[in-house]
């Protein structure tokens, strides 16, 4: 999926919060949750989420969806990384 068609999805599915975000390389963000629903594609990069006991790695055109209130862990790769991000209330 392109990045238009992606943000289409997101507008669609009533994600009103569209953004990049950019992370710097080798960042660690301890476990913390997000007071929101979050559905977003990685465009640059690698970013390793971890929750439930498991870990997955997602790169360029990988797509993801965390709920909110969803415990987790991120560590991005060694060039950081680019996501576009959408966030539902």
């Amino acid at each position: 999926m392109d990045r238009a068609a992606f943000e289409r999805e997101l507008r669609d599915a009533g994600y009103g919060d569209v953004l990049e975000n950019r992370s710097a390389p080798n960042r660690h963000n301890d476990e913390h949750s997000h007071p929101f629903d979050v559905r977003a594609m990685v465009l640059e990069g690698e970013l390793t989420l971890a929750w439930d006991g498991q870990s997955r790695t997602y790169r360029p055109g990988d797509v993801f969806t965390m709920a909110r209130g969803c415990p987790h862990i991120e560590d991005f790769g060694p060039q950081g990384a680019l996501t576009l991000v959408g966030r539902k209330r």
